[in-house]
């Protein structure tokens, strides 16, 4: 994997430029795995099993890299208790909290067009 490294300059979050991190950033998290993932931590800790359950249609491969890059990213926060079997939960950290206001936000701006965008594709399609 090739990271991009953040040098401090105003190119390095210009989302337009091929080669910037916050473009990097924007691509890994803005993903719908990851958006559910955030929305579902947004109120509580949740174990691996809770997460996959709540999230229909997620294998356990997609569960795990998306933790992975998150906690990678500094949004969620993994914690592993020293029982057999060990215990493992998932929180976000104030960094994902922030960020879960824009999920929220696009939730709720889906639900609110749902039906328009359904029509519209209908229209479009037609």
């Amino acid at each position: 994997m090739v990271t991009k490294q953040y040098s401090g300059s105003p190119q390095d979050a210009d989302l337009t430029r091929a080669d910037s991190l916050a473009r990097e950033i924007f691509s890994d998290i803005a993903n719908k795995w990851a958006f559910l993932i955030i929305e579902l931590l947004a109120d509580r800790t949740l174990r691996f099993s809770e997460l996959r359950n709540e999230i229909e249609g997620i294998s356990h491969k997609m569960l795990t890299q998306n933790l992975r890059m998150l906690e990678r990213y500094g949004l969620v926060e993994r914690t592993v208790y020293p029982t057999v079997p060990p215990r493992v939960e998932y929180t976000l950290t104030p960094a994902g909290q922030a960020l879960h206001e824009i999920v929220s936000g696009m939730c709720d701006w889906t639900h609110r067009y749902l039906a328009h965008i359904e029509s519209s594709r209908r229209r479009f399609d037609a």
